[in-house]
């Protein structure tokens, strides 16, 4: 086996290690609904030491909270699944890495679990560099469809984290 993940998700990875490498940037995740599978991606890749830092793995509302420091009131309000948690689990996983750039992943895989206004599909995601506003939010929530299966949905997550994780400008080092 030379692999263990599907080799997109590995090739992209890849992509992002040299990117990150070649602008001197360290990386977290703080993955939820991937359970995992962004920083394992990541370490599929051999030299991403040089650039992955660490994995947080806060499935639950109460490891979000202790781990990366979400407010229990944005969870109460908002719900685990929400740009607003994403962006306090990006932030957070910022922080206590102590890294350039962390992406947040959040959201319903099902088959069950979803809602009228949070349906299984949904995901949401986030990015918090270092030394940028605060104001300045890179968040999205995408919806890659309930007909999807819970592997495809958490695939589908897996690789927009990783895009996120990229440079803006990958050819161009951070100064």
């Amino acid at each position: 086996m030379r692999n263990l993940l599907p080799s997109e998700l590995v090739e992209l990875a890849g992509q992002v290690v040299e990117a990150n490498r070649a602008a001197g940037r360290r990386v977290a995740v703080a993955e939820s609904c991937t359970g995992g599978l962004v920083a394992a991606a990541l370490t599929e890749i051999a030299g991403s030491s040089d650039v992955f830092e660490c994995g947080f793995n806060t499935y639950s509302n109460g490891a979000k909270h202790s781990m990366l420091g979400v407010s229990d009131d944005l969870l109460e309000t908002f719900g685990a699944v929400s740009i607003a948690v994403a962006w306090d689990m990006a932030q957070g996983a910022l922080k206590r890495a102590d890294c350039d750039v962390a992406v947040a992943i959040t959201g319903v895989a099902g088959p069950g679990g979803g809602t009228e206004k949070k349906p299984v599909g949904t995901v949401v995601f986030a990015k918090a560099e270092k030394d940028k506003a605060l104001d300045d939010v890179v968040a999205d929530r995408k919806n890659f469809g309930a007909d999807q299966t819970r592997a495809e949905i958490r695939f589908q997550a897996a690789l927009v984290a990783l895009e996120l994780l990229l440079p803006d400008d990958p050819a161009v080092p951070d100064p």
